[in-house]
């Protein structure tokens, strides 16, 4: 058994299955799951896991070239928009039905447990070299 790390092993082969360019959308129980992508449901119950945790275990793995959310994050989720303006300087921001039609386009769904709106994040992969 793997001893750090993420341990889920449906995340685990689709992480390593992504290449540079890839979109992976983080994102709360709420928002709407695109057809087509490969989902990987982590949501246990309200909060669990949360939006943050699933995030920076991502980061942990993946390298990441960009990242865009919703502008509306700020005004209805401050919290979640303080945490993506942290991790992500270069924050691109987009309308929140811009997000989603951009969302179809990932290869990755990640969904948390997160039950507080537009906790919403999609990444773009990067190379490590």
């Amino acid at each position: 058994m793997k001893r750090s790390g993420i341990l889920n092993r449906h995340l685990a082969g689709a992480l390593a299955e992504l290449g540079h360019g890839h979109g992976v959308l983080v994102c709360d129980a709420g928002m709407p799951i695109p057809p087509g992508p490969r989902v990987v449901d982590l949501a246990f119950r309200a909060g669990v896991p949360s939006f943050a945790e699933v995030l920076d275990g991502l980061l942990a793995e993946l390298v990441v070239e960009g990242a865009t959310a919703a502008r509306e994050t700020d005004a209805a989720n401050p919290a979640a928009a303080r945490l993506l303006a942290g991790r992500f300087p270069q924050l691109e921001l987009v309308a929140h039905e811009r997000l989603k039609a951009l969302s179809s386009g990932a290869r990755l769904v990640v969904r948390t447990g997160e039950a507080r709106p537009y906790a919403n994040v999609l990444l773009r992969c990067g190379v490590f070299f």
